[in-house]
């Protein structure tokens, strides 16, 4: 399965961690989704879609990180980025409690279309840990070379870049994002927007408001959360 197969990444990815692509353990993950394909399985997100979000928001415009788990696993979901969905699938249960909280925090309107291609083209990286799924298997593709991947691009982030905003909702992603330095970044954690545990934290956070401030403090342009 060639890199053409997976889909592009973007040329500025290419030079910031395109060695990841030629490590052994890239190829044993392109050998596993060519036999779960071969046998009949089948993936989410479509091949094109695999790397969309660096491909909306490469390297040097990079803002603000927002690190997911999985690919949503249900039929016409997953685009490659992590929260959103294509326009007019309904919200998953997670991005709604996430509109929720931008409403409060900034008093914006939010619409009942989940994509958030537009913040991606602000630079706000959607990065799942993982970037493949199976149908109605959540977790199927964990442990299988994705989150080495994902791994070297927040490292390449956190090295290469300073003033970030990273994102850390839930314990897997505070665990993933455990390394990076808080002397270079802002770092915001917060419990998992999904209905089991909203309410213990991820309501009333105010983290958008805060990564504005943060930004406007860099002498950068706020993101435009509405969507």
């Amino acid at each position: 399965m060639t890199q053409q197969k997976l889909g592009q990444l973007h040329p500025s990815w290419l030079a910031a961690i395109g060695d990841e692509l030629e490590k052994p353990y890239m190829q044993a993950l392109r050998n596993f989704l060519k036999a779960e394909k071969a046998a009949g399985k089948v993936i989410f997100p479509p091949n094109t879609l695999i790397f969309n979000a660096f491909n909306h928001t490469p390297f040097e415009q990079v803002r603000v990180v927002i690190i997911g788990q999985d690919p949503y696993h249900g039929p016409n979901q997953a685009h490659g980025l992590s929260f959103s969905v294509p326009q007019g699938i309904d919200l998953p249960p997670s991005l709604q409690n996430i509109f929720k909280e931008i409403s409060s925090d900034l008093g914006v309107k939010m619409s009942r279309s989940g994509d958030l291609t537009p913040w991606a083209d602000q630079g706000v990286l959607l990065l799942n840990a993982t970037l493949t799924v199976e149908q109605s298997n959540a977790g199927s593709h964990q442990g299988k070379g994705w989150e080495h991947f994902t791994d070297a691009a927040i490292a390449a982030l956190n090295a290469h870049r300073e003033g970030l905003v990273f994102v850390l909702w839930g314990s897997y992603a505070q665990k993933k994002g455990a390394f990076i330095d808080e002397n270079k970044h802002l770092v915001l954690k917060s419990v998992h927007p999904s209905p089991l545990s909203a309410h213990r934290g991820f309501f009333g956070n105010r983290q958008f408001s805060t990564i504005n401030q943060y930004l406007i403090q860099q002498g950068q342009a706020p993101i435009n959360w509405q969507i």
